[in-house]
């Protein structure tokens, strides 16, 4: 009876854990956000390659850990912001029963997801940044376009990462067909880091009209080109 009891432990020990690749404090780089002190549970893996991904360091490795160890370094943080990221955090199925158990901490939590895997599942609670690929991340064939649907006006917010005026224009067309400008609370537009177009890009999007946010990589510009992606 008592081996039995350890291998259900055991069981639900497996079960309630995550490959994590780092968990850190500092000050939240992007999105609304920015500017904020945040908590970072980094995820590893992604089913995404991007050209201009800064996160490649994620792809592999990592380490397993249960939710409670995740909870205890989050507890010596002092940091009620907290951010899962990745990698693409969505691509491992515990993440979702986690984002619960963040919520009912307390916690404010953000969901950082690159827009291929269903949002469905994440707790109401947690605000969705949903980054929506444009062409020049050779990536934007793998959108889940249901995902715009499901955003919530009240806290969600969509990101384009452009690297030129030719993912502006795509963005604007997916800004219009899915009028993001209602269904979602910011739309977030985010040069990559060294771009050499970026005063053009930033006049560009001042006089489109719509309703965004130029979003620079705060991290980047405090910490330089090679820190981690927040």
């Amino acid at each position: 009876m008592q081996s039995a009891k350890i291998k259900d432990q055991r069981s639900k020990t497996k079960d309630h854990a995550l490959r994590v690749t780092e968990i850190f404090l500092s000050i939240q780089g992007e999105s609304s956000h920015a500017g904020r002190p945040c908590a970072f549970v980094r995820l590893t893996g992604c089913p995404m390659r991007c050209v201009w991904c800064d996160s490649e360091y994620t792809f592999t490795g990592g380490e397993r850990k249960s939710f409670d160890e995740i909870f205890v370094q989050l507890e010596e943080f002092g940091c009620k912001l907290v951010e899962v990221t990745g990698g693409e955090p969505l691509a491992q199925k515990n993440v979702f029963p986690f984002i619960t158990a963040l919520c009912d901490k307390g916690y404010e939590v953000l969901i950082e997801t690159g827009g291929y895997v269903s949002t469905e599942k994440v707790d109401a609670r947690a605000k969705i940044i949903l980054d929506v690929k444009c062409p020049g991340s050779n990536e934007s064939e793998r959108n889940h376009w249901a995902n715009l649907e499901r955003l919530n006006a009240e806290k969600d917010e969509v990101k384009f990462v452009i690297a030129d005026l030719a993912d502006w224009d795509f963005a604007r067309e997916i800004i219009e067909k899915y009028d993001l400008q209602t269904r979602a609370k910011e739309i977030l537009v985010s040069p990559v880091f060294g771009v050499k177009n970026l005063r053009e890009i930033a006049e560009t999007v001042s006089k489109s009209g719509l309703k965004v946010r130029l979003n620079l990589q705060l991290h980047k510009y405090i910490w330089g080109a090679d820190v981690h992606g927040v």
